[in-house]
């Protein structure tokens, strides 16, 4: 997908930043995974400007291709701003920001805000305050690999790329590290600390088998689009509201205020990708739900992806979070 920029990214200071001025255009939103698949070009973009290796045509010691994986991928939005509520037209301010994990991840925090925002600097202190309704907060974690083997998408190991410079880039405080978040999600299959408290299930144990679509889910090299994990999401989503009596109406009106995403795996063209979700709700905020998902492979039972979401449907008063 192409990068819809009027502008290319400019160096911060320190060397870690980039900014860039969006306009909005119909192949980058709607109810559907393509804004996502935008900030995951950004996440490109600013390492191939800021840290002397090309991203979309890197490669490994051996001359292999290795790719920047995405394995963390956090959207923390609004009622008034957020990914589903994007629309041709619509411009924005995206400053983005690197930071040094090693010669072998990077992570990335994007502030989204509509142009002519307060655009400074992004302070992890801030960012993770979370703290401005016009903002859309993305964190990316993200790991180099390549395939282990020719023609497969299972078994995909680390593998960084020749030229690959992060020692000048700023390290994240501690205390914000995605790799907490992410080890608790890999071993707990869903990034909650417990049952939510207060709330109630909705139609525990549903689960439902997606078949991998070659001609819409893969990327240019084969694997399983890391976008593509959110729109097999949407998918499952849409069906268990339907399960419980909603409409598609609904479906078109939910706001994702925040949605977290740990990838495990990847697939092949012909996989069938089972997805086992709970949600819960409360008798207070009608419509104001959790929802946690994993995605397995039907087949081989492994795991590809934990996620979990705090989402809102129609029918309901709900304060922005």
């Amino acid at each position: 997908m192409s990068v819809f920029t009027t502008a290319a990214p400019e160096r911060g200071g320190d060397g870690s930043t980039a900014r860039r001025s969006v306009l909005v255009k119909p192949g980058m939103c709607g109810h559907n995974s393509l804004f996502v698949g935008n900030l995951g070009d950004w996440t490109w973009e600013t390492v191939s400007e800021l840290c002397g290796t090309n991203a979309f045509d890197a490669t490994n010691a051996d001359g292999a291709p290795t790719y920047l994986s995405f394995y963390y991928f956090h959207i923390r939005a609004s009622r008034g701003m957020h990914v589903n509520g994007l629309t041709f037209g619509d411009r924005l301010d995206v400053t983005s920001r690197l930071f040094d994990f090693g010669s072998e991840s990077i992570l990335t925090l994007h502030e989204v805000r509509p142009e002519g925002s307060r655009a400074g600097p992004v302070d992890p202190d801030a960012f993770y305050r979370f703290d401005d309704p016009r903002c859309i907060y993305v964190e990316n974690y993200n790991r180099w690999i390549t395939r282990s083997r020719p023609g497969s998408n299972e078994d995909l190991v680390k593998s960084s790329p020749v030229g690959f410079r992060h020692d000048h880039l700023p390290r994240l405080p501690d205390a914000y590290s995605p790799r907490r978040v992410y080890n608790h999600a890999r071993n707990r299959l869903t990034f909650l600390d417990g049952l939510p408290a207060g709330r109630v299930p909705l139609a525990p144990g549903f689960t439902v088998d997606y078949p991998v679509e070659p001609s819409r889910d893969l990327n240019g090299v084969g694997l399983l689009y890391f976008a593509s994990y959110f729109s097999i999401i949407d998918w499952a989503l849409l069906r268990f509201w339907r399960r419980l009596g909603r409409d598609t109406a609904a479906f078109l009106d939910r706001v994702v205020l925040d949605h977290r995403l740990c990838y495990l795996g990847n697939a092949d063209a012909d996989s069938v990708l089972r997805v086992s979700m709970d949600a819960w709700g409360t008798a207070d905020a009608p419509g104001d739900e959790i929802v946690n998902l994993v995605i397995r492979d039907r087949d081989s039972g492994r795991t590809l992806a934990v996620s979990t979401l705090h989402v809102l449907s129609t029918g309901g008063a709900h304060d922005d979070a």
